[in-house]
C-alpha cells in the first residue's frame, strides 16, 4: 500500500512502536511485486510463459501438445500425401499397420503465436481474406502462403515453401485454422517440386523433386 498511514486510526497514529510495526508489515507483504509478476507471467498473453500460456490455450481452445507423424517412410507409390510418407525400392520399408508418431510440446514463443492465431480464428469469418491473414500470422516471414477456393465445397491451403512436420501438425491437428462447415480442406506444399532454375528457390532436379499437382486436381 502506498500510504499505509491512512489506515491507522487516530488513537494509535502517534505510537512509534505501532506505526513502525505496521509500516514494516506493509513492506513485507507488499502485493505490488507479486501482482506485477502475475500480470507478466499469466495475465498478459504477450509476455506470459509456461503455465500462463497453458491457461490462455485452454481459454481459446488450443493445446500445446501436438501429435507429429513419424518420419519413417513406407514402401509405396507416389501419392498426394503431405508430408510425403512413401518411398521407392531400397528406401522404404513395408507397412506394418502400426501408426508410429511422437508427441511434441510447442515452445512458448510458438505456442503464443498459435494462441493468438486461434483467438483471431474464434472471432473472424471463414472467408479467404481472413484465412490468408491467419496464415501470414502463423508463418511470418517464411514465404508465400494462401488459401484457394476450389469450388465444389473444397479448399486448399497452399505453401510456396517447405514446412516442417511440426508445422504440418499445427495445420492439421491444432484446430487453429478454421474452415467453413462442410468444406473439405487439403494442404499443398510447393517447396519441393521438380522444375528448372527459372522456377526459383523451390525447384528440385530429377530424382529429388516431384511433379507439381495443381490444387483440387
Amino acid at each position: 500500500m502506498l500510504n499505509v498511514g491512512r489506515t491507522i486510526i487516530s488513537q494509535y497514529a502517534n505510537s512509534p512502536t505501532l506505526t513502525q510495526l505496521i509500516e514494516s508489515m506493509n513492506d513485507y507483504i507488499d502485493p505490488r511485486v507479486n501482482m506485477q509478476a502475475f500480470y507478466d507471467a499469466v495475465w498478459n498473453v504477450d509476455t506470459a510463459v509456461g503455465f500462463g500460456l497453458d491457461i490462455w490455450g485452454a481459454i481459446v481452445g488450443v493445446s500445446r501438445l501436438l501429435k507429429i507423424p513419424s518420419n519413417t517412410t513406407t514402401f509405396g507409390f507416389h501419392n498426394a500425401d503431405i508430408p510425403a510418407d512413401w518411398a521407392p525400392f531400397n528406401q522404404g520399408t513395408f507397412y506394418t499397420g502400426v501408426q508410429a508418431g511422437q508427441s511434441f510440446l510447442l515452445p512458448d514463443d510458438t505456442y503464443r503465436t498459435l494462441i493468438l492465431v486461434k483467438a483471431l480464428a474464434n472471432i473472424v469469418a471463414t472467408s479467404a481474406p481472413s484465412l490468408n491473414l491467419l496464415l501470414r500470422n502463423l508463418f511470418p516471414g517464411q514465404g508465400v502462403c494462401y488459401v484457394i477456393d476450389n469450388g465444389n465445397m473444397a479448399m486448399t491451403f497452399v505453401f510456396e515453401f517447405d514446412i516442417t512436420q511440426a508445422d504440418y501438425a499445427i495445420l492439421t491437428q491444432s484446430g487453429a485454422l478454421p474452415h467453413p462447415a462442410g468444406v473439405s480442406v487439403s494442404v499443398v506444399v510447393l517447396g519441393d517440386n521438380f522444375g528448372f532454375e527459372e522456377m526459383g528457390a523451390g525447384a528440385q532436379p530429377f530424382d529429388q523433386g516431384t511433379f507439381y499437382q495443381p490444387p483440387g486436381s
